[in-house]
């Protein structure tokens, strides 16, 4: 089907053409022997006005269709006179591909609640909040490809099912093909994954680090981008249950070369959606308040402020009038309270938190000198928290093996692993960005659930 974009209609001079459109119908009204249309297809966070006279052939079709019709018109760009749009669509011809029951659509000329968006997510992508939201990660997406390319990185694609659980945490979901009415069980009871597929207990990763890190010890600069799985049962407004992470390796690199990596990063994605996304974030400036232009400028070419995790444990400790849920204590992990007062009320920009204690840091994280920390980092953007997790990585196999036994890392399953400091070990590193956190920072949308197309939390796993 031979059909122009809305969006290079109204972003090209086009006056005069014949063009061919398809959408979906956002209104219709009429006014003294003609009709306006406003049809959306998805491209623009604009609408294109459709101008139907009542000489028009296409008249008749008017009243075949209602909000929300899938429908094809045909007609000639022509200036508008109207304030808010450049040119619109005077029609000569309609084709309604498939109407929509007016009583009981759903997305009505009126505002709606996120929660009630959220019941029917099959439908919301054509409200203005989502459809912007999904143009935005679109942009981001593409992004991510182009800062990683154009700095010689190779993409690699980690495995989605995994033996090994890359945090330590846990929280895993298990995947298996037993019968979950006749399970296979040991003596002692367990169940005997020995007779599961894989012949082994089986997950849905959690991370691509780890085989990230044997690929980048051989190809040199790698990134992933994929869906990742966490079985933590958890409601917040920050977390989802399947994500999509993208994570950098770089061998041969220490810790600041990991922070300048990051900051890079996060600084090109903000001048790649200015660039791209004025229109979306002007509707979220205007619409949710909870982001901006001149926000995303300066995250874009503010630099960051790097303190020490000690040093955050001391601004913390000053901030005697906040009343913060989770204690402030060296040796606590920061919460999401504490990284939005040291970026919203202290620094008031991001900041970059490093030398964390190494109790409460993966194994796979390089020791310091000190003994008692480890050469990580904490990326926290304004309003959120963090967004980037990342660390040197530990690549002296004695210092690697006694973290691992401490951690209770059965090394007999990692030896893989081992090998990369056995064979050739090299200083590398690498991060964590959650990417659904970054377009919920980047759009402004309070929660996580909004900027995913299907949100997957607990007790929610529709389509």
């Amino acid at each position: 089907m031979n059909r122009t974009r809305i969006i290079s209609i109204l972003t090209q001079d086009n006056i005069g053409k014949t063009v061919t459109v398809c959408g979906w119908v956002r209104s219709r009204r009429e006014s003294r022997g003609v009709a306006f249309v406003a049809l959306n297809d998805g491209s623009s966070q604009d609408t294109l006005q459709m101008v139907v006279p009542e000489s028009s052939h296409a008249f008749k079709e008017l009243h075949s269709f209602n909000t929300g019709a899938a429908i094809r018109a045909e007609g000639v760009i022509k200036e508008s006179p109207g304030k808010g749009q450049s040119c619109e669509l005077e029609v000569t011809e309609i084709y309604v591909f498939g109407n929509a029951d007016a009583e009981k659509y759903p997305l009505q000329k009126k505002g709606h609640s996120l929660e009630f968006l959220r019941e029917i997510g099959h439908l919301r992508p054509r409200t203005n909040t989502f459809g912007a939201v999904f143009r935005v990660r679109n942009v981001l997406s593409d992004a991510v490809h182009e800062f990683f390319q154009g700095r010689g990185f190779i993409w690699v694609h980690t495995p989605i099912i995994t033996a090994s659980d890359c945090e330590g945490a846990g929280d895993l979901f298990t995947v298996s093909s037993l019968d979950f009415e006749k399970m296979p069980k040991q003596e002692n009871g367990d169940i005997d994954f020995n007779q599961d597929f894989f012949g082994k207990r089986a997950f849905l990763t959690v991370s691509g680090q780890l085989e990230a890190e044997f690929l980048a010890m051989s190809l040199g600069d790698v990134y992933t981008f994929g869906p990742t799985f966490r079985a933590e049962n958890s409601n917040t407004s920050r977390h989802l249950s399947e994500f999509w992470m993208i994570e950098p390796e770089m061998a041969f690199a220490d810790l600041n070369d990991d922070i300048q990596l990051a900051e890079d990063f996060v600084q090109f994605l903000c001048k790649k959606v200015l660039e791209n996304c004025e229109k979306e974030i002007a509707f979220f400036q205007k619409f949710y308040k909870n982001t901006s232009v001149d926000e995303l400028h300066s995250l874009s070419e503010k630099p960051f402020t790097h303190i020490t995790y000690t040093r955050a444990i001391e601004e913390l400790e000053k901030a005697k009038k906040a009343k913060f849920e989770f204690p402030v204590k060296w040796g606590h992990d920061l919460q999401s309270e504490h990284e939005k007062y040291l970026t919203d009320k202290v620094f008031k920009g991001p900041v970059v938190v490093t030398d964390y204690p190494k109790e409460i840091k993966a194994f796979y994280m390089r020791l310091n000198d000190d003994g008692d920390t480890v050469a990580a980092m904490d990326v926290l953007a304004p309003k959120i928290g963090e967004i980037i997790g990342g660390s040197q990585r530990e690549e002296r196999l004695h210092v690697l093996e006694t973290r691992m036994s401490d951690a209770d890392v059965p090394l007999e399953s990692m030896q893989w692993y081992l090998d990369l400091r056995r064979y050739g070990s090299a200083p590398h590193a690498g991060f964590g960005l959650g990417f659904e956190r970054l377009v919920q920072y980047i759009t402004g949308m309070p929660n996580i659930r909004d900027v995913i197309p299907c949100p997957r939390t607990p007790h929610n796993i529709k389509f």
